[in-house]
């Protein structure tokens, strides 16, 4: 079974805690992965007041945040977020294209009573994911402390998240906590109503964590994207040339462990949409049982919900439940919405609480409700009940007493 869902206030030394002073120079380690500042920008948004809160006191900010992969070229400069900041600020945000050179640290000790700036992307190197302590130093010298939000790489042991609190005494920001708060209504087993976990995309999270954890606290589980593949491909189907994302062979063993210990009924599609990918789209489009198998050089895109389920849902938006969505569960951006026109459906009836976890679900999928920035933290945080970076900051409080 999944641990025990822990409390949010073991969450240790919150930001709303300290005592801001204009003398203080603060690094904010911010979540401001988005694809650019004109799409979904609500890994943005859910930072602006912890960064008012500081600037309204007189902190002097660094901001540190990343964007695209090191590793893939698609690390980017990060510009376009300072010039959005600022309209959303309503003062103005820096840009300084480093943040680990000599020129960086001074700018940052130039940084005037309440001044906002952003540096640059972590990603632009490598030792960032792998939590080089070399890197984390020189980091930490942009501030004397350290705030931490960006719940959407809390899952991840990042110089710029983790690595920094051995240099620098840190603090929680509200934007983290609330996060973790909002997550609890959908921890833990249900017995008293529906339980619904779709799990779509490409991430493996999905399937390492999100498949083994909620194939036993969820009485149903809708499988879409990689996810689905995995498991159709794991009962004996051929799929062509779908999708199964990184990590396969990890993948591949999940799958294995979580139907060997589901608890939850798994719903496996006896029709699926498959198309061939193209430069412009998708072509050769088609409906086909999946028994008869996927051919070479096409992929499932959608697939067609079994009766059993469509009845469930409906029993569900008469009667309420809760729903949670990590991943899209077709390539609904590209016009393919059987699969997700049943589950929005689902999800918008009045009696139905649903959350929508991650910026790529939240941006694809029209919702107005709750929605959490972070699908890769908050799926390793219903698993385990504790984040990479909560541990950091429970030691952090350790060795850093508050002043």
């Amino acid at each position: 079974m999944a641990a025990q869902m822990a409390s949010p206030l073991l969450v240790p030394r919150s930001l709303r805690e300290r005592t801001i002073t204009a003398d203080q120079r603060w690094i904010f380690s911010a979540g401001f992965n988005v694809a650019d500042s004109g799409s979904d920008t609500s890994r943005i948004d859910t930072e602006l007041s912890d960064l008012a809160y500081l600037a309204d006191h007189g902190a002097r900010v660094a901001i540190l945040s990343h964007q695209g992969r090191h590793q893939d070229g698609t690390a980017r400069h990060l510009d376009d977020i300072a010039a959005y900041l600022q309209r959303r600020h309503g003062r103005p945000v820096g840009y300084f294209p480093d943040n680990a050179s000599p020129e960086a640290v001074d700018r940052s000790r130039a940084l005037a009573p309440g001044e906002v700036v952003v540096f640059g992307n972590t990603r632009h190197h490598a030792g960032e994911e792998a939590n080089d302590p070399e890197l984390a130093a020189r980091f930490a010298l942009l501030g004397d402390q350290v705030a931490i939000g960006g719940f959407s790489k809390a899952h991840r042991s990042h110089a710029s998240n983790v690595g920094i609190l051995d240099h620098l005494p840190g603090w929680a920001a509200e934007s983290l906590t609330r996060e973790i708060t909002r997550l609890a209504p959908w921890a833990g087993t249900r017995h008293d109503i529906p339980s619904v976990a779709v799990l779509g995309g490409t991430k493996p999270e999905k399937t390492l964590l999100g498949l083994r954890c909620l194939s036993r606290t969820y009485a149903l589980v809708v499988p879409g994207g990689a996810v689905l593949n995995h498991l159709l491909r794991h009962t004996g189907h051929t799929i062509g040339s779908s999708v199964l994302g990184e990590q396969a062979e990890r993948c591949a063993h999940a799958t294995a462990d979580a139907v060997a210990l589901a608890t939850a009924r798994i719903h496996l599609p006896s029709r699926v949409v498959i198309a061939q990918r193209e430069s412009t789209g998708y072509s050769g489009c088609r409906e086909i049982p999946i028994a008869d198998g996927v051919p070479p050089g096409y992929a499932i895109v959608d697939f067609v919900p079994e009766p059993w389920l469509l009845q469930e849902f409906r029993r569900m938006r008469a009667s309420g439940g809760r729903v949670i969505v990590a991943g899209t569960p077709n390539l609904h951006r590209h016009g393919f919405q059987r699969a997700s026109g049943a589950v929005l459906d689902l999800i918008s009836a009045p009696l139905v609480d649903a959350l929508l976890l991650g910026g790529d679900t939240v941006a694809e999928l029209p919702f107005d409700g709750p929605t959490s920035t972070g699908g890769g933290s908050a799926l390793h945080y219903l698993h385990h009940a504790h984040l990479p970076v909560l541990h950091a900051l429970r030691v952090n409080a350790t060795t850093w007493k508050s002043p």
